[in-house]
């Protein structure tokens, strides 16, 4: 699906062949014949949080496409520079204007069709103003499982994550859980 997503070398312009490079890898890759770079393309990382607060979890509103007013985890694409903790925790400040403290990791979920894993962290709520939210956010709302909009959830590994969440903490044990979504 990704094979020719690069058409010309990003260090030169010159346009690339697609092959196996000869230095033993055995993938076919986008090659500059010009310069002979190698141009690889990897999986984006989604970073996010389970923010709760108790029994509920916050819930943001999307503002924008894709899934326009349907509801999400505070979550988006890491940034270089940062890691996958501070990634999703300034996530959750630019989406739900949250204060949280940051837990362990819960989620990792596999989207090989879309080229993308989505990493979400526990992170316990430290208090319930969430004034603050940004521009990518409509409305941000506590949510007890009960009044979950689950018809409204914006991505598969959103509501994947919720159903964890939940089960785990009607156990009263959080794990790691780590899915491939089709």
């Amino acid at each position: 699906m990704h094979r020719h997503a690069i058409k010309h070398c990003r260090c030169c312009g010159t346009t690339v062949t697609h092959r196996v490079p000869d230095d033993g890898d055995n993938r076919e890759r986008a090659v500059c014949p010009g310069c002979g770079t190698i141009h690889y393309v990897n999986p984006l990382l989604v970073v996010g949080t389970v923010p709760y607060l108790g029994h509920q979890v916050l819930l943001c509103r999307r503002a924008i496409e894709p899934r326009l007013g349907k509801w999400t985890l505070p979550a988006g694409f890491m940034e270089m520079g940062e890691t996958m903790m501070q990634g999703a925790a300034r996530e959750t400040v630019e989406e739900a204007g949250a204060s949280v403290q940051m837990g362990p990791l819960f989620s990792a979920m596999s989207i090989p069709r879309v080229g993308q894993v989505h990493m979400f962290y526990l992170a316990r709520l430290l208090n319930d103003d969430f004034s603050g939210f940004g521009h990518e956010t409509l409305e941000v709302r506590l949510f007890a499982e009960h009044e979950v909009p689950w018809d409204e959830i914006a991505f598969t590994t959103v509501r994947e994550t919720l159903k964890r969440f939940f089960a785990d903490h009607r156990r009263g044990h959080y794990g790691v859980h780590d899915v491939d979504i089709a």
